[in-house]
């Protein structure tokens, strides 16, 4: 029989299968789009250029990098100032096992608690499918003020998040288990992110991605994405 994850149980599915989930990332086997809202948004390097092309400048931290932290090592390969957390230990052991080359950029630290960073030390705020694992009440009171607390003026946030209301649990193939997922409403977590001073950033021309980015993945989830942007301090 396959075992089933909850929201609460996340952090014990990544200590098991940290290896297997830096496999699964390095190999993009869950990281390409089906029925993306922008044809320009294809995977998850397209969105990541996006953000990179939003942002002010090149001081990065990846809030949730999963282990292995293969975001973290492309945006370094990319000659990003950047810096990858995770709440797993086992997470952060395999991407310094992994790429060595980024061991010092990658720390242990849990989303739920207030970032050990300066104000306004990052341009851009990765966080991306992280928040399904986070209780809802953490992510508004705790980790959306934090995201903008660190961002500078003018930084950008990139938060991707399984939309919709409730929980998705779904089977993992990759994985043979399956998992839960907390889902959020994009206009809720706007709302949160305005009354922090950050905005959604539109497209500024018809051909241009903006506004609500969605896409589905591999297993059948739909995700939306969001840039915004510090328009204050």
């Amino acid at each position: 029989m396959h075992g089933k994850e909850s929201p609460g149980q996340s952090s014990d599915f990544y200590r098991r299968r940290a290896r297997d989930y830096s496999e699964v990332a390095h190999a993009f086997r869950q990281s390409v789009y089906r029925q993306s809202s922008h044809s320009s948004i294809v995977d998850d390097w397209s969105l990541m250029s996006l953000a990179l092309k939003r942002s002010c400048g090149s001081r990065c931290l990846d809030a949730g990098c999963g282990p292995g932290a293969r975001d973290v090592f492309e945006l370094w390969r990319r000659g990003i100032d950047v810096h990858g957390i995770d709440r797993s230990p086992e997470a952060v052991l395999v991407a310094r096992q992994v790429h060595p080359e980024i061991a010092e950029r990658v720390s242990v630290h849990d989303l739920a608690h207030p970032l050990p960073f300066e104000n306004a030390s990052f341009d851009l705020v990765l966080c991306n499918a992280v928040i399904q694992h986070i209780p809802r009440e953490d992510v508004f009171a705790v980790t959306l003020p934090e995201f903008a607390r660190v961002l500078v003026l003018n930084g950008v946030l990139q938060l991707m998040f399984k939309c919709g209301a409730g929980t998705l649990t779904l089977f993992d193939p990759d994985y043979g288990e399956s998992r839960t997922f907390l889902l959020y409403e994009e206009e809720a977590l706007i709302d949160r992110l305005a009354e922090l001073q950050l905005q959604l950033i539109e497209p500024s021309s018809p051909t241009e991605p903006g506004g609500c980015l969605y896409f589905t993945d591999s297993k059948g989830a739909r995700h939306c994405t969001i840039h915004v942007r510090k328009m204050s301090t």
